[in-house]
């Protein structure tokens, strides 16, 4: 393959999301197990939330209008747990509520308890000057009748399940798992607990990609195969690549996909399909790949990491994330920055578009991490999110930079 200028990073985002299309099925399942799932359809209520009106607190429901004649000395009347029907209330009484329970009828207002005080003769004086109707939660003032509360496309969180349950749903229609497998590669590579570091061979490194990938796939919804590490071999990772292709819709790498002779992954993919490779203008993650596994009756997508683990980590969040979320449907992929100010210079600035380590910092800055080489795994355990530099350009503390939290990429 010739020699690819290195391409922006929202080109090569576009490309890679043109390729990627909704995973045709659906499926089923408990709202327990909906987290981070897909929505497969729109949700409609067909209930109004609350069914009633009911007190915000434990307190005293009585009629407003009565409050003002008596002077906020009112007679005890009902006692009204939650969960119990509605009752009517007496004029010119208070009736003892609790939060939840539904309102009295005729009752406009609630009172807390911690504003009453309970007179000998059976009646309370409300000290506070209440508003009419306030602490009353009036039916259907969450959501109303045949009311859209969740749409298709739309990514569960655990607020949304809940919202889900409130109008009586135990079960709920989302797009199905991305099947991915998951390869390692490299003859460096060591698996953590099966050699201790003392006995370390020269060379040799611990495998933490696999780790944080596989963590990162199954927070994305993702049902994940890992087939460890794959040898620097053409003959074995192209098997491998063929087999796991029949029943995988992705198969995501790390390592492999740079110029060296050592890495087989480029050419196995072509000679089971094709392959676009693209050089990033960014840093860290220069060396990224796509490409597509061609059989008789299935296409499987492959995408190739960098092997350092910084740059595999970003590149997986910037490209990866955005399309597995679209093979399940969801909307709203794009990524999202807002200003801070920067409380750090960088005078090294890069031709290529740079993510740099940063936290957020007590004065309402950033600090940067000093070390921002792509290997320094550390980086991104310290820091809370990255900055968005565009290339060429130097910072200088006081600067606004454009801060993408860790936040925004783990939910």
């Amino acid at each position: 393959m010739n020699k690819q200028a290195l391409l922006p990073l929202d080109d090569a985002l576009e490309l890679l999301l043109g390729f990627s299309a909704s995973l045709p099925a659906d499926e089923v399942v408990s709202i327990f197990d909906a987290d981070h799932r897909v929505l497969a359809e729109d949700i409609y209520s067909k209930i109004e939330v609350p069914a009633f009106d009911n007190s915000a607190m434990d307190g005293y429901a009585f009629k407003h209008s009565d409050f003002l004649k008596s002077g906020g000395i009112l007679k005890i009347g009902n006692r009204i747990p939650a969960g119990t029907s509605p009752v009517n209330l007496t004029p010119g009484q208070a009736d003892r509520i609790f939060t939840g329970a539904p309102m009295p009828r005729g009752a406009d207002t609630v009172v807390m308890q911690e504003e009453c005080e309970i007179l000998e003769n059976g009646h309370i004086q409300i000290h506070a000057q209440p508003k009419a109707g306030q602490c009353v939660r009036h039916k259907g003032e969450d959501i109303s009748l045949n009311s859209k509360i969740l749409s298709r496309g739309q990514r569960l969180h655990p607020s949304a399940i809940g919202l889900a349950a409130s109008i009586g749903l135990a079960k709920i229609k989302v797009t199905v798992r991305p099947k991915v497998a998951l390869f390692s590669t490299g003859d460096e590579l060591v698996m953590p607990g099966e050699i201790e570091p003392e006995n370390m061979k020269p060379g040799a490194i611990y495998n933490s990609n696999r780790f944080f990938l596989k963590a990162l796939l199954i927070r994305l919804g993702c049902d994940v195969s890992d087939y460890g590490i794959l040898p620097d071999d053409l003959t074995e990772t192209t098997k491998a690549f063929s087999i796991a292709a029949y029943s995988h819709d992705l198969i995501l790498t790390s390592g492999g996909v740079s110029v060296g002779e050592e890495d087989h992954v480029k050419p196995a993919v072509q000679s089971l399909g094709q392959l676009n490779l693209w050089s990033l203008a960014i840093k860290p993650g220069k060396p990224f790949a796509y490409g597509q596994i061609i059989h008789p009756t299935k296409l499987t997508h492959f995408i190739g990491l960098p092997g350092n683990p910084v740059s595999s980590y970003i590149t997986f969040l910037l490209l990866a994330k955005p399309f597995i979320l679209k093979l399940q449907g969801a909307n709203g992929t794009h990524l999202s920055s807002f200003p801070m100010r920067a409380d750090f210079a960088w005078s090294k600035a890069d031709k290529r578009r740079e993510f740099l380590r940063v936290k957020r910092n007590e004065r309402g800055g950033l600090d940067v991490f000093e070390n921002q080489s792509s290997g320094v795994l550390t980086s991104v355990v310290w820091a809370d999110g990255v900055v968005d530099n565009p290339p060429g350009k130097v910072i200088n503390p006081g600067d606004e930079v454009n801060f993408i939290p860790f936040t925004n990429w783990m939910s």
